[in-house]
Parts: structure tokens; C-alpha cells; sequence
């Protein structure tokens, strides 16, 4: 069926990027995201809305969101669907595509987002859904959950994403000039193109394979985000037939993606002409976990405006005008006076301090520094490193008091992540009375906006070299809050010691040396900065927004894909 004009005409004029994502993060309230994949791929859309680049969006609807967190009186964390209605936010289009998923027919319907640039442009986001009564019950549902079910809800949903994706925008009416897979869950895109770039038999030398693989790489990028070896997609061949069936033919497949299973990470490498990792390190590690293959390295950055708090946002607008769509002017931020920059903070900090007020009913004062950790609760990111000695956490918060924020989701499916955040909780209990430590349930954009913006020091404690990048330290240092990081992922590249933050540890230290190099940072060099220099404190904030925001941020790393990868 055709599109409806008044909805696309302005996207289907000219060749466009497609970018992929199982995970896409549009707003806060809807739940089409996880974590910070997903929130990188939103993103990138606002970015290219801001720079009104031809990029179209592609992921799942995920219906019924990831999941909505509760938390227990013991502190365990309890899951709750979290639907939305496309409905209230997209407008659904007028084509319909189906593949074929264990011998049967599923059909595909989309809805239209369309991200608004914080500097006028547009960009176009297709949200996938096979939620249609021609559809059997369970085939309704793949769109349902993101990240849900087993292994072969997997497959399916990879393969409507990827399969799927690439016939809705041909239905559409786009001209895709280059595929950009957003890691490794869309890779089944790449053997529908193989499928569009078939020789003719009569063209075809015996042994030679029926694909212009050749054709197929020039078409594809790919983006790998983790070094953690449970982030790559591997599914038994007994099961893709199963589903799939001779989509391909299994000698190329095999040849392509692995010979004991389809591994999608080998998949997206075989058929991508360009492979990045998202730190200069992440690159490193890549390119040591996939030998053979040319594996380039574009930082992540993160959007300025979605992650500016509206304090600093005006006070940039006021000093540094321009910086939403030249980020890169905000080396000129150590012109603000210090009082404004102060006041501005102090606004963010307020607004953290009534959230966590509202949301754990815990009354922190606004004189004393926060420490602020949120991301995934996974055993790699290592949130209980802070607390592996409470004597000694008691010990510095009686010379020099501090408060604790955290928050942070574990995979229904993560047993040491959901236990994790149980221990953390307990740790708060027992530390009552020495250090107010809040757990912010149901860890979300607007959390993170909150939290990046109103703490006074960002911690991230990752097991080197397991962090691929790390973006939530980047979010804060568009609004003054310095990092205490493990010298991993970005803060490689970004910690200037004493400058724009601190590092935990040394490169060639031991990771179970880490705690004791947190506590004797805080001790000697952060809380003493804080406390007894506020002008040396205040050079910091600035410096954090002059040197590691002015970087690291997603319109430098959209200028690079666009040089290095679209255009080639």
C-alpha cells in the first residue's frame, strides 16, 4: 500500500541512512529503551534532526515496554510490564510487510515518531509491529517485550527488526544509500540484502556463491558496543532453520556468521564494509576479541540539549550562544562567572534533592557533596565497589561528609544484578546514621537527567576493560559535574587528574586494588577540594564543561560517521 503523503513526503525525497536499533530511547515516557544503547540511539536521531542529516530511524514498538521497576521492603526488585499505546505518540502508516517465521506468514505494520531537533530540523522514526489480528496470537506478541522470552522470541524479534525493517522502508518509499547497525541485534538485515543482490544463475561460475557479498558490505556499517562476551547474539542453527528456514543458503550463512552457530556479532562483521567500536580502547579490545578485522574507533557522545539541565541550558544560552548546535563553543564556558555557575547548579541540585525526596521519602541536605551512580545493575559495572568497606566509608564521611544517590535496573533475567541491588540496599541500612545513601526506583531518562545534573561528583567503577564507553559521565559534564572513574571506556580518553575529574587506580593496577584507590581519591583529593578549595572546585566544573563537553558529545560523533562511514 502507499504511504500517506501528508506524513512522509518531507523524508522520501532523496537518499537516507538507516539506522537500526532494537533499542531506541524517544522520551522518557516511552519505553522503548533499556539502557544506554538505547539511549545513545535516540541519541543519535535527535542529532541528526539538530543537523538535519538524511538518517531514518528503524526499531521495535516494544509495546509493552522493558519493564517498570518496584522495590521491595528487603530491596528486591520487582518487574512490572510497562505498556504504552503508539497511539498517543505516533501516527500509523499505510503499508504492511510480511516475512516468513516458521513457514507461516507474519505481518508487519509500522507507526511514524517524528524527533523534533532542538534547532528546527526533523528526523523520521519507524516503529515496527506485528500487533495485527491477521496475525496468530503469539506472532502479535514479538513486538510485545523488549529483550523478553527465550531464545527464539529472540530470533524472531531480530528477524522483524532486521528482515522486517528493511522491507517497511521499501514499502515506505526511502532510498537507503547506507545501513547503520546499531550492534548486533539487526544483522539479519544484512541476508536480506544478500537476498536483493542475488546474480543470475546464468551469470554464476560453478562453486561461486549466488551473492554480490561485495555489493552487501559497501551498504553496511556496523557499531559493536560491548567487550562483555553475553552481549553477542548466538543462536543453534537447528533453531534458525527452525524459524528462518533456507532463508540463505547455509554454506554462505555458515561461511558468514560461524560454522556451530549463527553468531549475529560475526554475521555484522563479515557484511560490514565499516566497523567501529565506541572508545579508543573499546576499539583496542574489539580488535583483540575479533582478529582479522579492521575495527575503527568513534567515541560515543551525547545529545547537548536532551542532557543539559534547563539551569545550565540558559546560562549557556546566555554565555556560550550557539552551543546547542556547536558544542564544541563551550570551551569558552570558563568565561561564566563563578557565582552564576554556582547558582545554576545549586538549581539542579535542589531538583535532585526533592525527586529523591518524593520518590524514597530520604531528606538530603544540599550543602553536602552527592555522589551520584546510575547505569545497568550488572556485576561488571561493579556498583558495590564503593561499599566494599563500610568501616573505612564511615571513617571519610566523618572528616568529610557526603551523600549517596543511586539507581539503576537489572535484567529480569540477571539473578547477580537483582541480588546486587538487594545488597546495595542493605549497605544503606547499615550505614544509616554515618552516610544517607537513597536507591532511585525505576531508573529512567528523566532520573538520569535529574541525577547527571544534580550530583557533585559522577562515580562509575566498571571492571577494566569490560566498559565499552560509558556515556552517563558524559551527561554530566555538559552541567559541571566532574567524574571519579576508572581509567575505562571514554574516561580513558577524557580524565585530565585534578582537571576534569579524577581517576580511580592506575592502568596496570590490579582490579582488586580499585576500592582502596576509590576511598584514598575521595579522601585526599576530591572531598578536600570540595570542602576547603571552592574556587579550585569550581575551575573543575568549568573545566569539565570546557574540555570533556566541548568532546564528547553525539554531534562531534555524528560528523565523524557521516566522513568516515556514510560518505565513503
Amino acid at each position: 500500500m502507499p504511504h500517506a503523503p501528508d506524513l512522509l513526503d518531507d523524508f522520501v525525497d532523496g537518499p537516507r541512512t538507516a539506522y537500526f536499533s532494537m533499542e531506541m530511547a524517544l522520551r522518557s515516557d516511552i519505553p522503548t529503551y533499556a539502557g544506554g544503547l538505547g539511549i545513545l540511539a535516540g541519541d543519535v536521531v535527535r542529532t541528526a534532526a539538530d543537523l538535519e542529516l538524511p538518517l531514518v530511524g528503524v526499531t521495535l514498538v516494544s509495546r509493552g515496554g522493558y519493564f517498570r521497576q518496584e522495590i521491595d521492603a528487603q530491596g528486591g526488585q520487582i518487574e512490572h510490564e510497562d505498556p504504552w499505546d503508539p497511539a498517543r505518540h505516533c501516527a500509523p502508516l499505510k503499508a504492511a510487510v510480511a516475512i516468513s517465521l516458521e513457514g507461516r506468514d507474519v505481518w508487519i505494520f509500522a507507526w511514524l515518531f517524528v524527533v523534533a531537533g532542538a534547532t528546527g530540523g526533523r528526523a523520521p522514526v519507524i516503529l515496527l509491529d506485528t500487533d495485527l489480528v491477521v496475525n496468530r496470537e503469539e506472532d502479535r506478541g514479538i513486538t510485545r517485550h523488549l529483550y523478553g522470552g527465550d531464545l527464539t522470541y529472540r530470533l524472531k524479534q531480530e528477524a522483524v527488526l532486521g528482515i522486517g525493517g528493511v522491507r517497511m522502508l521499501q514499502a515506505l518509499g526511502f532510498t537507503i544509500s547506507q545501513y547503520h547497525l546499531n550492534e548486533g541485534h539487526a544483522a539479519l538485515l544484512a541476508l536480506e540484502l544478500l537476498h536483493m543482490h542475488r546474480y543470475r544463475r546464468n551469470e554464476l561460475r560453478p562453486g561461486e556463491s549466488p551473492y554480490d557479498v561485495h555489493r552487501v558490505r559497501e551498504l553496511c556499517n556496523f557499531t559493536t558496543h560491548t567487550p562483555v562476551e553475553a552481549g553477542h547474539d548466538r543462536f543453534p542453527y537447528e533453531l534458525v532453520h527452525q524459524v528462518l528456514g533456507d532463508f540463505v543458503e547455509w554454506p554462505t550463512l555458515k561461511a558468514l556468521a560461524g560454522e556451530q552457530v549463527l553468531n549475529m556479532t560475526l554475521l555484522a562483521l563479515n557484511l560490514s564494509d565499516y566497523v567501529n567500536g565506541v572508545a579508543k580502547r573499546h576499539a583496542e579490545v574489539s580488535r583483540r576479541l575479533f582478529p582479522g578485522f579492521q575495527v575503527h574507533a568513534v567515541t560515543n557522545g551525547v545529545h547537548p540539549f536532551t542532557w543539559t539541565c534547563p539551569s545550565f541550558a540558559q546560562l549557556f544560552d546566555r554565555y556560550v550562544p550557539g552551543w546547542a548546535y556547536e558544542p564544541e563553543l563551550l570551551i569558552r564556558a570558563d568565561a561564566i562567572p563563578d557565582e552564576e555557575l554556582i547558582a545554576a547548579h545549586r538549581v539542579a541540585k535542589d531538583r535532585l534533592v526533592q525527586a529523591v525526596k518524593s520518590a524514597t521519602n530520604l531528606t538530603l541536605s544540599p550543602e553536602l557533596p552527592i555522589l551520584g551512580y546510575a547505569r545497568r545493575m550488572t556485576a561488571y559495572k561493579r556498583p558495590d565497589l564503593l561499599f566494599a568497606d563500610l568501616a573505612r566509608l564511615r571513617a571519610i564521611a566523618q572528616n568529610f561528609p557526603f551523600q549517596i544517590v543511586l539507581a539503576g535496573k537489572a535484567h529480569p533475567l540477571d539473578a547477580a544484578g537483582k541480588e546486587m541491588i538487594q545488597r546495595l540496599h542493605g549497605w544503606a541500612h547499615e550505614l544509616e546514621g554515618a552516610i544517607p545513601v537513597a536507591f532511585v526506583p525505576n531508573y529512567d531518562m528523566q532520573i538520569a537527567a535529574t541525577l547527571v545534573a544534580g550530583a557533585d561528583v559522577w562515580l562509575n567503577t566498571p571492571l577494566p576493560p569490560l566498559e565499552a564507553s560509558g556515556t552517563s559521565g558524559m551527561k554530566a559534564a555538559f552541567n559541571g559535574v566532574p567524574q571519579l572513574s576508572v581509567l575505562d571506556g571514554w574516561w580513558a580518553e577524557a580524565c585530565m587528574e585534578g582537571v576534569t575529574g579524577w581517576a580511580i587506580g592506575e592502568p596496570a593496577q590490579p582490579p582488586e586494588a580499585h576500592a582502596q584507590a576509590l576511598y584514598a581519591k575521595l579522601e585526599q583529593a576530591v572531598l578536600p577540594r570540595f570542602y576547603q578549595d571552592r574556587p579550585g572546585w569550581v575551575a573543575i566544573m568549568k573545566s569539565t564543561i570546557a574540555k570533556n563537553a566541548v568532546s564528547f558529545n553525539s554531534h562531534r560523533m555524528m560528523r565523524r560517521y557521516v566522513a568516515e562511514a556514510y560518505l565513503r
